[in-house]
């Protein structure tokens, strides 16, 4: 037998090569092993992985549209390709693609992947794929194109310019080269530049909600044409739901109205009409969003704002930043435009006091080693220079948290006895405090004594690791876990529960 029939059969043996896997589909989607995963991106110029978990909430939400993702390529003839690998069954090729959350999806392109960053509907998958493969802006010169171009989908920008390169043409395409949410086309004919009756160089968002369309005329710079976009592709209220919440959370406008309503109850027909001018009037500083508190996918936003299905309708502001500051109304303002208008004037200006969470203090907070802090006690107990204070900060729904909670009162009882330590925790879904603001669940801070320096806990959390963090004044575990902890059902993050 030759050397190289030799070589092949103990690669395949070894598994190293297995050239006689069969490429499996379900639901047009290519199945993805060890085995077949170097061959698909082999013979495909484009292909699109996501790499799942099979009890993972948002991996079972994808996987439909993922699916009818894949239908629509198919049906139309393109060669783009949709893989998904089961990354509890193939590790190694997880961590080869530095997988860390569920679901992640890479695009490969020639081999060579960059990280997807569109969204999860079918539509939403397919646009950005062909925005990957083709060109920014497809050319139309017809009106029957044109036509079906912006009756496709629920939002589409047509750029019309006298010379494709004309200094706005130019400015148009790098937006269209950069936005990956709507389809954009470029018109160059005179006659369908009459027909849609724009003079001159114009950028035009066709949209089937509010006023239907939308057009920049001036100023059509790159920065201009992009906030443009993207302030007229988002309807004047929009709902949130699983297709537009990466919209309004990853948008460009950071205060947003919240308007807590129950579709059951009717309020949208009765408050959202009401609320449209005042949408209209701050959309370049200010989203409104309506959220339907009948869905019980939303009573985690609910908790975040510590409120209660009893207190709908409700509005509340937030500022989207590191601080994520919350404003509550002193009185109903979603019965009154003139109202919610003073309400938002206030904030823009300055003038409201945030709205912090309290929660009231049990009698027997400091009852037992672990000792419970709340908003009223926190400075009192947590910054008192005689002690070093650790403090886990704690939701009760985070799977982390309930899997710390057993250690964590180990580490109370051995320290009950040191008078110059105290082990405490809050529940800061209902507990909010202005100097300290926590992005993820469980977040534990050590309050040092003499100087109340603040230092964050990072090591592996056992027993032993939060003692040695104690026993060191809080030296020890600032470097991350090595590896990171099993994630929650319905957790995107290996290592910590995201607000």
């Amino acid at each position: 037998m030759k050397i190289r029939t030799i070589l092949a059969v103990v690669l395949v043996a070894v598994g190293v090569v297995r050239a006689d896997e069969e490429i499996k589909t379900d639901e047009g989607v290519i199945v993805l092993t060890k085995g077949n995963y170097a061959k698909v991106l082999e013979d495909n110029q484009h292909v699109l992985v996501e790499f799942y978990a099979p009890w993972c909430g948002h991996c079972k939400a994808l996987a439909p549209e993922y699916a009818k993702a894949a239908k629509k390529l198919e049906e139309s003839g393109s060669a783009i390709k949709l893989g998904k690998v089961d990354a509890t069954e193939e590790s190694e090729l997880a961590e080869e693609n530095s997988v860390r959350g569920y679901p992640t999806l890479k695009f490969y392109r020639n081999g060579k992947a960059i990280d997807y960053s569109g969204g999860r509907t079918a539509d939403e998958i397919v646009l950005w794929l062909e925005k990957k493969t083709g060109p920014a802006a497809k050319t139309i010169s017809s009106a029957e194109d044109l036509k079906k171009f912006t009756e496709d989908g629920e939002v589409a920008v047509v750029g019309f310019f006298k010379s494709e390169t004309s200094d706005a043409a130019k400015e148009f395409l790098k937006v269209a080269d950069g936005v990956d949410d709507y389809p954009f086309a470029i018109v160059t004919d005179s006659s369908l530049i009459s027909e849609n009756k724009v003079d001159g160089d114009a950028v035009v968002v066709f949209k089937k909600f509010d006023d239907g369309r939308a057009e920049l005329s001036k100023d059509l710079t790159e920065e201009n044409i992009s906030k443009f976009v993207k302030g007229e592709s988002l309807p004047l209220i929009v709902d949130f739901n699983h297709e537009t919440a990466q919209k309004v959370f990853g948008g460009e406008i950071k205060s947003h109205v919240l308007m807590f309503l129950s579709k059951e109850a009717g309020h949208y027909e009765k408050y959202l009409d009401s609320q449209k001018e005042n949408a209209k009037t701050y959309k370049d500083r200010v989203l409104f969003v309506s959220i339907n508190t009948d869905d019980e996918d939303h009573g985690r936003i609910l908790e975040f704002f510590g409120m209660k299905k009893e207190e709908v309708p409700a509005a509340r502001l937030i500022k989207l930043a590191d601080e994520m500051a919350k404003y509550k109304p002193a009185t109903q303002v979603l019965d009154s435009a003139d109202d919610m208008k003073t309400w938002v004037e206030s904030f823009l200006d300055g003038k409201l006091k945030q709205h912090l969470l309290s929660q009231e203090l049990p009698e027997d907070w400091d009852k037992n080693p672990v000792k419970i802090l709340v908003a009223s006690n926190f400075d009192e107990v947590a910054l008192d220079a005689e002690k070093n204070v650790l403090v886990e900060f704690y939701a009760p729904w985070c799977g982390h948290c309930k899997q710390l909670a057993p250690i964590y009162d180990k580490l109370g009882e051995k320290f009950a006895s040191d008078s110059t330590v105290v082990v405490a925790k809050m529940d800061s879904t209902i507990n909010e405090l202005e100097h300290t603001k926590i992005n993820s669940f469980p977040t534990i801070k050590l309050y040092k004594k003499g100087d109340n320096k603040i230092i964050e806990y990072n090591g592996e959390r056992t027993l032993e690791g939060l003692t040695k963090f104690l026993e060191t004044d809080g030296s020890y575990g600032q470097a991350a876990p090595d590896q990171a902890e099993e994630a929650d059902e319905d957790d995107d993050s290996p290592t910590k529960d995201e607000l």
